[in-house]
């Protein structure tokens, strides 16, 4: 397969990016955040144009009267996350972006050939637009591998969904400083280097359309292992009926009821040492930094970011079922789900959570201390536009099928066709999931 750089190339590019642009970033009190203040009148945190996003209190109160409140981020528009593929010396391509977010932990990472919320590319921020734009806000739907709104983190954001795209190229658009052309295997490649592909890259990749694929779209594979490529194009409707069995019960029976209050009225969290955090620990914090950024639209600004207290483990199980691969996923209600309750991966467990474990995620991280059957453990980012530094596990691990007899009812096992194709389906399978089936070398 005759790329058109070499792997050291890119990582050389990557390096060069990261050597030769200006990052600063400095935690201060809200009262030094400007335009962002508290908004007493609304009981948020916001900027004075109201634009971007806010952060407020959230309150879920359940049937047996139990409630959890914490900050949510509020931001209602939808952004795009686009790449733009094109076959170059008879391999398909993807013009990926070396792009610098104030949160990411190693400054740059490889994300999609656009990453823009609609406030960016409307330039309500004074800045300039985002390169290769026009392609987007003009698409011909006879060039769209993948055009999806899907889910960001539930855990964080309230109802927010970004649009997932994947645009076909009939000329080779020429690179610039900051985008070069990869192929999948060499993004796939990247991976597996800690915090280097971007949340953003992995989620639209997760959304390639592998099962509707015609045999001339074949060449977007790059599986070589007959199992993967049985299980791409399998499809189980007693599988879909069964998930969607548990997402309607779970949405009709015992959906929470969620109500927005004051940020600064939430109980237990507290303004302290420059942060707002709740005062016997949690996931997060919410802090205020002032960001210095060469390269960007802007390059100095305010704003608040959520920081993780720790890093969250996502994994995933699967197992080689009669030749088919197949894959342990869960129903997961979320705090900021957009419809409730998603598909998510075999565990979930953000940092200072493992007290509530079930017998399905003790199993899980027994193999994973013993090592056993692990095939994917890697440190990923995630979005470092609003989060600081937030870097989770990801991790896949084989086991047989028969060694997790008589699941409890959040769990089903799935075949990657199936999942792909709930993926094509708005709100269906949660980032995390998303995210760690990206991790295939499918």
């Amino acid at each position: 397969m005759k790329s058109l750089h070499t792997n050291s190339e890119l990582l050389s590019w990557i390096e060069h990016r990261n050597k030769s642009l200006c990052v600063g970033l400095k935690k201060i009190p809200l009262e030094e955040c400007a335009p962002w203040f508290y908004d007493e009148a609304v009981g948020e945190i916001r900027n004075k144009a109201g634009s971007f996003f806010q952060i407020a209190g959230i309150r879920q109160s359940f049937k047996d009267g139990t409630t959890v409140e914490q900050p949510i981020i509020i931001q209602h528009e939808i952004g795009f996350l686009g790449i733009i593929c094109c076959k170059i010396n008879d391999v398909w391509h993807y013009l990926m972006q070396a792009k610098i977010e104030p949160g990411n932990v190693n400054v740059v990472q490889l994300s999609p050939t656009i990453q823009a919320t609609k406030s960016n590319f409307t330039q309500q921020h004074g800045g300039k637009k985002p390169e290769y734009l026009e392609y987007f806000l003009d698409m011909d739907p006879e060039n769209v591998l993948v055009d999806q709104i899907q889910s960001e983190q539930s855990s964080r954001f309230l109802g927010k969904r970004n649009r997932n795209v994947i645009l076909k190229s009939a000329t080779q658009l020429e690179e610039s400083d900051s985008h070069k052309w990869m192929t999948l295997s060499q993004i796939k490649d990247c991976m597996r280097y800690d915090n280097l592909v971007n949340m953003d890259t992995r989620t639209v990749l997760s959304c390639i359309p592998y099962v509707l694929l015609d045999e001339k779209d074949d060449d977007f594979l790059i599986t070589k292992q007959d199992s993967y490529r049985k299980s791409i194009k399998s499809l189980n409707r007693e599988t879909i009926v069964s998930l969607y069995n548990r997402i309607n019960n779970y949405k009709m029976f015992s959906a929470p009821v969620l109500e927005k209050v004051p940020l600064f009225a939430l109980k237990d969290w507290e303004m302290r040492d420059g942060a707002f955090r709740k005062r016997c620990g949690y996931p997060f914090e919410v802090i205020f930094c002032s960001i210095t950024i060469e390269g960007r639209e802007v390059t100095n600004w305010n704003q608040p970011l959520f920081a993780a207290n720790g890093s969250a483990v996502f994994g995933l199980l699967c197992c080689n079922d009669g030749g088919v691969y197949k894959f342990l996923v869960s129903v997961r209600p979320e705090i900021g789900c957009f419809d409730s309750v998603e598909i998510g991966p075999t565990v979930q467990e953000e940092a200072g959570c493992s007290a509530g474990r079930d017998r399905v995620a003790s199993f899980f991280f027994r193999r994973l201390e013993e090592k056993r059957g692990v095939i994917a453990d890697v440190m990923l980012s995630e979005e470092g536009g609003r989060f600081y530094q937030e870097q989770n596990r990801n991790v896949l691990i084989q086991i047989q099928k028969d060694e997790l007899p008589d699941l409890p009812d959040t769990y089903a096992w799935s075949d990657y066709g199936t999942l792909n194709i709930l993926t094509q389906v708005n709100n269906c399978l949660n980032i995390q999931l998303r995210n760690l089936l990206s991790l295939l070398e499918i």
